[in-house]
């Protein structure tokens, strides 16, 4: 294949669990060489080689939120292409990942509406080609206007995936909410083919997995939190609600421990994260 260029090269698994649309059963693992390129996914072994062709390729899913109960390897994903699917388990399967998603996404144009919401406020933003970057964990977009919006995985608080209207057409659109550089909740859309949809998708979605809301927060932690997400700043916390330096320090403490506040320098400027977002917005839509 012309300019084809050899991207990573590793032992590892893998196995077809569905074939031409079936599910395959006695599923047995292979050992053997897994070689990813800008063209071609290769799995070889002694029983032979499987070419995929990643223009083909369909769908991916990884570990986190693969369907499949694989549980006798631990990191692995799957690969869709046509009406097959296979889980492959490379040694390093993060690294292996990154490249993958490099390979499928980067460079690809699609169109970006950015921001479509901006502090839960809906704004009259316009669809603008943009170019896709893959860089270890962080989602790039370049638009044509000359804005780069950056969408970091671990930031990522919610992401929705549905079918809307686009410059007159109907097509598949990706909604991901992610910070701003003030800290600011904004939604990033994205719109394009199915297939890049879906596989930006199953990417940005491993930090939204990352940031579940299941956390067990007492009334004060929660009235601290609230009150961020409202805009009040960290250092009018305790006269906001009626609690002691010290007290709120060590709410703080305690909520970055369990990942939902992010410290930006020490005593004491904190930032809402992914997680605590996603508390506070879900906090809001009950009442």
């Amino acid at each position: 294949m012309s300019d084809e260029r050899a991207l990573a090269d590793t032992q590892g698994r893998f196995v077809q669990v569905v074939k031409s649309g079936r599910k395959v059963n006695d599923l047995e693992w292979l050992s053997g060489r897994i070689l990813l390129s800008n063209k071609r996914l290769v799995l070889a072994s002694n029983e032979g080689k499987r070419q995929i062709a990643l223009a083909k390729v369909s769908t991916v899913k990884n570990r986190k939120n693969a369907n499949q109960a694989m549980t006798a390897v631990s990191g692995y994903f799957s690969v869709q292409t046509g009406s097959d699917v296979f889980l492959v388990a490379p040694a390093d399967a993060d690294a292996f990942e990154e490249h993958l998603y490099t390979a499928l996404l980067d460079g690809e144009v699609v169109l970006v509406k950015h921001p479509a919401v901006e502090g839960g406020v809906v704004r009259d933003t316009g669809w603008e080609k943009g170019r896709i970057n893959i860089e270890s964990d962080v989602v790039g977009l370049g638009v044509a206007s000359g804005q780069f919006v950056e969408i970091e995985l671990v930031d990522v608080g919610t992401v929705d995936a549905r079918d809307g209207t686009v410059r007159g057409d109907e097509r598949r659109v990706l909604e991901v909410e992610h910070t701003d550089d003030e800290g600011t909740s904004v939604q990033t859309y994205v719109s394009g083919t199915s297939r890049h949809v879906s596989i930006l998708e199953s990417l940005v979605r491993q930090g939204e997995l990352q940031n579940a809301t299941d956390a067990d927060l007492n009334q004060t932690e929660m009235e601290v939190l609230m009150a961020l997400y409202s805009g009040v700043s960290p250092f009018e916390i305790p006269e906001f609600v009626g609690l002691e330096v010290d007290e709120v320090e060590a709410v703080f403490d305690r909520l970055v421990e369990e990942g939902i506040l992010r410290e930006k320098r020490v005593r004491r400027d904190v930032r809402l994260k992914a997680r605590g977002r996603n508390i506070a917005s879900d906090v809001i839509s009950d009442q």
